[in-house]
């Protein structure tokens, strides 16, 4: 698989997603199996946060890397609420212990909150030099946000980007591109199943004999600078996925992309889920 440097050390450009892993008591096999198998298959990086099920998702990551932690790039996230000198000292430590893990690779502010960047980002540092993260980042940030933090040792921004929630092309990846900073893409095949159903990607999967999650896939890949993280509980949809990897998207299908999905022209709100 493709891979990228991302706080120094090198990931898979498909790692693997958790929102609302650990809603559903009984799935939980499921999601735990599902996590394993996207591991042996490659997708070694595993994003989660303490929001998803209230933690819930990060038990279920802890049971999925317990004895495989050296093979996973772990990434989390702290609530803007906890984003505090003190409060991100102990949501970490409570995701530590969920995750059954004593360093965090990459720790993010999941978005701007009430507490001062220069704030969360004292406290960011104090954890590292505590060893229990080894980088830090940041979701949901436009440019204005990353222009204010102005802070070299952010590692990445975690946004949502597919074909249909492009509005980040127009200045955001590019700015981040400029600045070296790897960009994850969030919901890269949409949220809901919509996009997965719309005719132009149908059109070009079929050319590529593939399915319309890997040519979403494939597109958010075409930037060299992007990560994406889908989520899949489905065995053939994470071999799926993985497979993405191989998957070319010529001229002409971006060009048919583009028409049915067009780049943004100006300036846009940054979209979120």
């Amino acid at each position: 698989m493709q891979t990228i440097k991302l706080g120094g050390v090198s990931v898979p450009r498909i790692g693997q997603g958790t929102w609302h892993m650990g809603e559903d008591a009984g799935q939980r096999s499921a999601e735990f199996r599902a996590l394993q198998e996207g591991i042996d298959l490659g997708m070694t990086l595993i994003d989660t946060a303490e929001m998803y099920a209230e933690g819930g998702a990060e038990e279920i990551v802890g049971q999925a890397i317990r004895d495989r932690r050296d093979e996973v790039y772990l990434v989390s996230k702290v609530y803007p609420h906890n984003a505090s000198t003190q409060g991100v000292q102990a949501a970490c430590e409570r995701s530590l212990r969920r995750l059954g893990t004593d360093t965090i690779d990459l720790y993010l502010l999941h978005w701007r909150g009430q507490y001062p960047l220069s704030e969360t980002v004292a406290a960011f540092e104090r954890l590292r030099e505590q060893g229990k993260i080894l980088r830090w980042g940041v979701s949901n940030f436009d440019t204005d946000d990353l222009a204010e933090l102005d802070a070299p040792a952010c590692a990445t921004n975690q946004v949502l980007y597919n074909p249909d929630a492009r509005g980040i092309e127009y200045d955001l990846l590019p700015w981040q591109a400029q600045q070296n900073m790897p960009l994850m893409a969030y919901c890269p095949i949409g949220q809901g199943g919509a996009l997965l159903h719309d005719a132009t990607l149908q059109r070009i999967a079929d050319k590529h004999s593939a399915t319309t999650a890997q040519i979403a896939l494939a597109w958010s890949l075409r930037h060299p600078e992007v990560i994406a993280i889908p989520k899949a509980v489905n065995l053939n949809h994470l071999k799926q996925n993985v497979d993405a990897d191989s998957v070319s998207l010529d001229a002409d299908d971006l060009a048919q992309i583009d028409a049915a999905f067009p780049s943004p022209m100006r300036k846009q709100s940054l979209q979120m889920v």
